[in-house]
């Protein structure tokens, strides 16, 4: 019998899925394994994407449904793999457990990590397919990858999102994308138009997107806060008065009251979901007047297969901020950042003016993916060096660090001649100390 098992930890992902096999992107199989994992930081407490309002509506697509975080509790999905010596005993107990020959292939997501790295190392002879459900498809690979696995990735099924722009993932291993068909994907989301039982009525507000960013470490509780009141500020400012507001739904409720308190003073009128839905069920339930967010992918969702107005907000922000450079949200924040209108830029909203064309973001990304991974990535060496050498001036600049492009030798950093000045401790003392001197003077 050829089994295929789809690991997937999100309804969006999911309805990835769907698309795909309706689509017939995947061979004919005896049976399909729908492989759900939780990979909330507490799954006993927080709901499981098979959980969702929508999941009934894609469950058919699967022949059966099985829980990764009850097959291996008491371990964490996203934190767990076992020992090289207990692969063979835990291949053998999977087998046993989900009931599979030896004809198995598997679909997984973000293979740089667990859970999904974990199922491709514990079954050594199994293709793989990685699906991408987001931005970070056209990023580089996260980790460098054991090749026993890198290898066995036979291609990366992605969406759309930015038609005419290829992704970097996997292509260490020549692994081509693929795209899932967007008429089937918006098929398949127009399928869960009716999952949001509980939904109000509005129609053609201003959506604001939450992201949870300070759960990633990128920002601060506050800093995250207040990005959300600046949206509300920036949406109200372009005569919005109809807002609503989609937390991520694990974030706190704490995190609405500034916004409502700014709501309050604004005259707006706020409406904060508190039904875990996707954005997409609220495009087409509301149908938008404009969509804000800083770097969702459901702002490309938005634009690229449903048409609707977007802004972004916060990008310069965290573009100086993601720390380390390599941090996989770099690509997706750049993208964002170089496509779409920024919010408080009026006539570039109401045009809806795209700031680059696909054919300069490109290149843009495969130069900063290659200063993201230059181990992973070293054939985009030369192509990095001459869109540099061309390309990079204030507006550029902002997508790179000096400081990284002098440690990988590249133009844009600092002289050769002047490198050693920030590695010199005596070098430092003495221009701290002209500094103190300077600050004195003006005292």
């Amino acid at each position: 019998m050829t089994t295929q098992i789809f690991q997937a930890s999100t309804l969006y992902g999911m309805a990835t899925l769907a698309a795909a096999l309706d689509s017939g992107l995947f061979r004919p199989a005896d049976r399909r394994i729908l492989l759900v994992c939780n990979n909330a930081a507490t799954p006993e407490t927080t709901p499981g994407p098979d959980e969702m309002p929508g999941f009934e509506r894609l469950r058919d697509r699967f022949d059966e449904v099985l829980s990764y975080n009850e097959t291996i509790f008491p371990f964490h999905p996203g934190g767990w793999a076992p020992r090289p010596e207990d692969m063979p005993l835990w291949e053998r107990y999977l087998r046993l457990e989900w009931k599979i020959g030896d004809d198995v292939e598997f679909a997984v997501e973000s293979i740089q990590v667990n859970p999904s790295l974990a199922l491709a190392q514990i079954f050594v002879d199994a293709p793989v397919t990685v699906y991408a459900d987001g931005l970070m498809s056209y990023g580089p690979t996260r980790n460098k990858i054991d090749p026993q696995v890198g290898t066995r990735v036979n291609r990366v099924l992605h969406l759309d999102l930015v038609p005419g722009l290829k992704p970097l993932l996997l292509t260490e291993f020549g692994v081509a994308g693929e795209i899932v068909p967007t008429p089937a994907f918006t098929k398949v989301l127009a399928e869960l138009v009716g999952s949001g039982e509980g939904l109000p009525e509005i129609e053609e507000p201003a959506l604001l997107l939450g992201q949870y960013l300070s759960a990633l470490g990128i920002l601060s509780a506050d800093d995250e806060e207040n990005l959300h009141v600046r949206m509300l500020k920036g949406a109200h400012a372009l005569g919005h008065t109809r807002i609503v507001f989609k937390p991520h739904p694990t974030a706190p409720a704490r995190f609405t009251r500034k916004l409502e308190q700014e709501a309050e003073k604004l005259g707006a009128e706020l409406t904060v979901l508190d039904t875990p839905v996707l954005a997409e069920v609220l495009y087409q339930r509301m149908r938008p007047a404009l969509v804000v967010g800083c770097f969702s992918t459901a702002l490309l969702t938005a634009s690229a297969l449903y048409g609707l107005p977007v802004a972004r907000l916060g990008t310069e922000l965290l573009l100086d901020r993601l720390s380390p450079f390599e941090n996989s949200n770099r690509v997706p924040v750049t993208v964002v950042d170089a496509l779409l209108p920024e919010l408080t830029d009026r006539a570039a909203v109401t045009e809806q003016r795209r700031g680059m064309s696909v054919d300069v973001l490109g290149p843009l990304v495969r130069a900063v993916g290659f200063a993201m991974q230059p181990k992973i990535l070293p054939r985009l060496r030369q192509e990095t060096e001459a869109y540099l050498a061309e390309n990079l001036d204030e507006k550029t600049l902002r997508y790179f660090k000096r400081k990284r492009l002098t440690s990988l030798a590249l133009p844009g950093g600092v002289p050769g001649q002047l490198g050693f000045i920030p590695r010199n401790a005596a070098m430092r003392r003495v221009a701290r100390r002209a500094l103190a001197l300077k600050k004195a003077v003006k005292r």
